[in-house]
């Protein structure tokens, strides 16, 4: 495993090892082309996407840039070559798909052009059948201005086989009515391409960020601030014309593409179009499925003007459009692709990996009637049905789902009927607290978490990342917290731990 003293080194960009190829035609840099680091992503067996983005170049010609991969952390034993290309209608970036190598092993990685030379990366194969164990964290909802992203280097100090980032990577908003520990650059909310794109440049000048990237390859799915608050599909929340919020969405997804390590034959965005559901195979320990709970979705129940555009509690009684049987929080492409890979799924755990609280939340309202959050999936409660009916009678085996946006802790029982205590609980919920984000208030949701016996766990005064370690016969979940997201330096703590038993659908206390 590398020390912490490489992790630091990989995240500066700094490592002792011999020249890497140069390219004949290299430009002459004034500045470090690496600044935003490297990352690897969509890992197959025998390969992954290497991601970088040249910071600096200009114009509509595509850049050469070389790469090497070796089989040890020194690059002593290189094992691949190559040269990838910028793509210039994509930011220069680079989405560099490599095939032709051993399964389930870590290879080491890095980018060079003239004389600038990119951070050390570690990229994974996915292993093949027989793998035992497993070591991964996940993130959401990492906003600039309220602190450090500290979550994310202690993440990468723990060395995870591999990151999920479930949504909220960036925000797009300007905070005004909490404390800003670090501001937005640019003083708007981005609409085009070159907004969006500088939010994510400043996004990736934290070394946190940087670091966990190079330390293990990242799944990535998205929430809604990387395109506006409380989206669905082609409805903003602020009552804009569709046509117009689609070019917006358009411009967020080329850069949510653009930085990212996902694979371009598969991803690569098509105006407002762009697609990241995926699943991915540890051989048969695991199936990850990271879902899209934002373009395809349905639009939110009872979104009228003035003010319920986004997210908001509506009772049944008040909104009977919630419980219409049509409504979709993924789309019916999606579900059906969703239910196939758990129905088929050979793997010992099945994750689903979730934007938004799965679980159901009655937040009763003052005349006592049960009331619904339609942003998240209580928005969406016969979809969340359709779904939890499809695992309930194709019983893939340990059903899990990881979940973010709520900035707070979680461990909930998913049922089938969760007014009813004697339902049986068919999957486990376990949600993690945001990356810095401001946390719901604790003294008003303790107050009705109680009424939701499902909920097993929940503090949202704390601020991290969920580790998590796996083997065929259990999932360990640590809750970890870091001790002030205002300071960079900040140190860590775990909060609480959960296991999942092999067999036995519900988290319990470790």
């Amino acid at each position: 495993m590398p020390t912490r003293r490489q992790m630091l080194q990989w995240s500066a960009g700094f490592v002792a090892a011999p020249a890497v190829l140069r390219a004949e035609n290299a430009p002459a840099w004034k500045s470090d082309p690496f600044n935003l680091g490297v990352a690897s992503g969509a890992p197959s067996n025998d390969g992954f996407v290497l991601w970088t983005r040249m910071m600096g170049a200009e114009g509509g010609t595509a850049l050469s840039v070389p790469y090497e991969i070796a089989a040890d952390e020194g690059m002593r034993n290189v094992v691949r070559k190559g040269v990838a290309t910028t793509d210039p209608v994509f930011g220069h970036s680079i989405h560099e798909e490599v095939t032709g190598l051993e399964p389930g092993r870590p290879y080491w990685y890095r980018f060079s052009s003239g004389s600038a030379e990119s951070a050390l990366g570690r990229a994974m194969t996915l292993p093949t059948p027989g793998a035992d164990k497993l070591r991964f964290a996940y993130f959401s909802c990492s906003n600039w201005q309220a602190g450090y992203f500290s979550a994310y280097r202690h993440a990468a100090e723990e060395h995870p086989d591999f990151a999920v980032f479930l949504g909220d990577y960036i925000y797009e908003y300007i905070e005004t009515r909490h404390p800003v520990v670090r501001a937005h650059s640019g003083g708007k909310e981005p609409h085009t391409v070159a907004e969006y794109r500088a939010r994510y440049e400043q996004y990736r000048s934290d070394p946190g960020l940087r670091a966990i990237h190079a330390a293990c390859p990242s799944l990535v799915t998205w929430d809604d601030h990387e395109v506006q608050n409380d989206y669905a599909d082609q409805w903003s929340e602020d009552f804009e014309d569709p046509q117009v919020f689609l070019s917006r969405r358009a411009s967020a997804y080329q850069a949510f593409y653009e930085h990212m390590p996902v694979k371009p034959k598969f991803s690569k965005p098509f105006g407002s179009e762009m697609r990241v559901y995926d699943s991915y195979d540890f051989g048969d320990l695991l199936r990850v499925n990271l879902i899209d709970g934002r373009q395809y979705r349905s639009r939110e129940a009872c979104y009228r003007k003035p003010d319920k555009g986004g997210g908001h509690a509506e009772t049944a009684k008040a909104c009977p459009e919630l419980l219409d049987l049509h409504r979709s929080m993924i789309g019916e492409a999606q579900e059906k692709w969703l239910f196939n890979n758990l129905s088929t799924s050979k793997a010992q755990w099945n994750v689903i990996a979730n934007d938004v609280l799965m679980a159901r939340l009655n937040q009763p309202a003052p005349d006592g009637e049960p009331q619904y959050w339609t942003d998240d999936w209580d928005g969406y409660p016969a979809s969340r049905n359709r779904l939890l009916i499809s695992i309930h009678d194709h019983k893939p085996s340990n059903p899990v789902v990881i979940t973010g946006d709520i900035h707070s802790f979680w461990t909930n029982d998913l049922k089938l009927d969760f007014a009813d205590e004697k339902s049986p609980v068919i999957a486990t919920e376990l949600v993690g607290t945001s990356v810095s984000s401001d946390g719901p208030p604790y003294d008003v949701f303790s107050k009705f978490v109680p009424q939701n016996p499902h909920v097993k766990f929940f503090e949202s005064r704390k601020r991290g990342y969920v580790s998590v370690a796996l083997t065929s016969k259990r999932m360990d979940a640590k809750y970890q917290v870091v001790s002030d997201v205002t300071d960079p330096n900040a140190t860590l703590s775990t909060l609480a731990a959960f296991v999942v038993e092999d067999g036995k659908p519900g988290a319990q206390k470790a």
